[in-house]
């Protein structure tokens, strides 16, 4: 076994949530036990508690990064071209979906209305996916229907996402975005 390091407790927080990323990002929430990630990370399975006292709330923790690192990931140049910005967030947004797929498919599939908190979370990313669409839009037509468009088709991309996925990615990734920049161009249009 390996010899322990004493973190503070922040920097054992952070690695904790590093690993739980990690193994959420490869295998089902069902599919990894506490004690497995006391193991991985080195520590006793009471240490793990202290820091998490239970192993939803360790997940809703990694949940919480993972949305922060997908809101991250998916930032554009605030200047420059904004269907090119559009077609720059999606590679990031497929990229990142190709990378965790499996618990990606798994929180919108089930997770998401299982635990309020989980689709607290879900729900405070695409606000803040969307508030960055909004970005583009000319102020005049920021109006309740654009809000309305911009949520809508964020719910599409998580559903052609999902599918696309399903079906082995048969459809070319490339024009998977484009389909989803036009939809979003064409929503935008008929809801100014």
């Amino acid at each position: 076994m390996p010899a322990r390091a004493r973190l503070d407790v922040d920097e054992r927080r952070r690695q904790l949530v590093a690993l739980g990323l990690e193994l959420f990002s490869s295998r089902a929430y069902d599919e990894v036990s506490i004690d497995e990630l006391a193991a991985a990370a080195g520590i006793s399975k009471g240490l793990l508690y202290h820091y998490f006292p239970t192993k939803r709330d360790f997940y809703v923790a990694t949940v919480r990064a993972a949305a922060a690192q997908l809101v991250e990931r998916t930032s554009t140049p605030s200047t420059g071209d904004p269907l090119e910005r559009l077609r720059m967030g999606l590679d990031e947004y497929l990229d990142y979906v190709m990378e965790h797929e499996k618990p990606y498919s798994a929180l919108l599939r089930s997770g998401v209305g299982a635990d309020e908190e989980v689709a607290r979370i879900v729900d405070e990313t695409r606000d803040a996916l969307c508030a960055r669409l909004v970005e583009g839009v000319p102020l005049e037509a920021q109006g309740p229907l654009v809000r309305i468009a911009l949520r809508g088709w964020l719910g599409f991309v998580e559903a052609a996402t999902l599918d696309w996925l399903d079906a082995k990615r048969r459809v070319k990734r490339e024009k998977l975005r484009d389909m989803l920049a036009s939809v979003l161009m064409k929503a935008i249009e008929s809801a100014v």
